[in-house]
């Protein structure tokens, strides 16, 4: 069963796993804080909790709990431990919302950077126009690899999308053409 959330600034829901919300609901700490009844739509897209505390010596501390995160932290920590490279919590499906384990997965920040929404004028990642033309270029560790010159952004967005698929694999972005 999934469970929605309405978050308090948003007309959004956060979508749970039954036991994950069963989990937050009666651990003392998360029901304590009222974690569920106060979750909102953060600018990055992801759900969570924010509240400023009163520290004994008068000045204030903001706490901030992300939800994707804490749940993966709980439920499926072990993927993190992998190898010791530096990850972060992602969501399978592109949605910050869905926050059912299936959903969530441990990436590199490299594959989190290029599952991005791109910001190229021509709607492409990795597509960019050049007087008449459109140029198709894609990032391989960290260097720019031309893939060629193309008449049309839609072939230039292929030549990227074989690219990602051949160096990325699973992990790699497609343009939706």
């Amino acid at each position: 069963m999934i469970f929605k959330v309405k978050l308090k600034n948003a007309d959004d829901f956060v979508r749970l796993d039954d036991h994950v919300y069963e989990w937050l609901s009666t651990d003392p700490r998360y029901s304590d804080i009222k974690l569920l009844e106060n979750l909102r739509l953060h600018s990055s897209g992801c759900a969570v909790f924010q509240k400023v505390w009163r520290k004994s010596d008068g000045s204030n501390k903001t706490e901030t709990i992300y939800l994707h995160k804490l749940i993966a932290e709980h439920y499926i920590k072990t993927k993190q431990e992998n190898k010791g490279e530096k990850q972060v919590v992602s969501s399978k499906n592109g949605d910050k919302l869905d926050c059912r384990l299936e959903n969530i997965v441990y990436r590199e920040r490299s594959s989190v950077s290029r599952l991005r929404k791109t910001k190229s004028a021509t709607g492409y990642t990795g597509v960019y126009r050049e007087h008449l033309r459109y140029r198709a270029v894609i990032s391989i560790e960290g260097k720019a690899v031309h893939l060629g010159m193309y008449d049309t952004a839609e072939e230039a967005a292929i030549a990227y999308n074989k690219a990602s698929k051949k160096n990325f694999g699973e992990e790699g972005k497609l343009n939706k053409l």
